[in-house]
């Protein structure tokens, strides 16, 4: 699959370490750059507007989508390419992923945890085959690697699809991780159960 957009799920709170922000800036820029569609949640506060910024000043293409009852509340972007406005968070991830050829996780809370498992889940049950890839700065998702290894060492994740997700450090690594990924998910989630 040709990689044409990228959609980025990230907090619409900048975080409290200055490097957060400068790494949203860096990859909405990079995004830009590469001639890609950055496509995310439609918000212009926190990370979700500074990667949106970004990459509008780079001269990229940025789709938002945010469902009407988040549109005041998370202060909607009305400088993007495109802004679509659905009418609940399910039609808003559904209508992301419709749009998106890779799936990236910046630094967050519950709300990019929540998309950013979505669409694992769906990767592993073959609803997409698109990569899902987080830019763990300063070892963020590192717990969450630790977990993911966890259930794996618990019995309840198959070792097959450990990389469904996977972590980078830099925007280059990241990036390539992207260009090069190939879906490789087992054709069954759960082992065999023993008769």
């Amino acid at each position: 699959m040709e990689l044409e957009s990228i959609c980025v799920f990230c907090g619409a709170n900048p975080g409290a370490r200055p490097q957060y922000l400068a790494a949203a800036q860096a990859f909405g820029r990079r995004v830009a750059e590469e001639g890609l569609t950055l496509v995310y949640g439609g918000g212009n506060i926190g990370l979700m507007g500074a990667v949106a910024d970004a990459a509008l000043e780079a001269g990229g293409r940025v789709l938002g989508i945010i469902p009407g009852f988040l549109k005041d509340k998370e202060v909607a972007h009305d400088g993007l390419s495109e802004l679509v406005v659905t009418e609940s968070m399910h039609q808003r991830k559904a209508q992301m992923a419709a749009h998106s050829d890779a799936f990236v996780a910046l630094p967050g809370g519950f709300g990019t945890f929540e998309e950013l498992f979505e669409m694992i889940t769906w990767s592993q049950l073959h609803l997409h085959q698109k990569p899902v890839a987080l830019l763990n700065l300063n070892g963020f998702y590192d717990p969450l690697m630790a977990q993911i290894d966890r259930a794996i060492s618990e019995g309840f994740i198959r070792e097959e699809n450990r990389p469904l997700v996977t972590a980078h450090p830099d925007i280059d690594d990241l990036v390539a991780a992207l260009k090069t990924y190939r879906h490789h998910a087992a054709d069954r989630w759960l082992p065999a159960v023993a008769g």
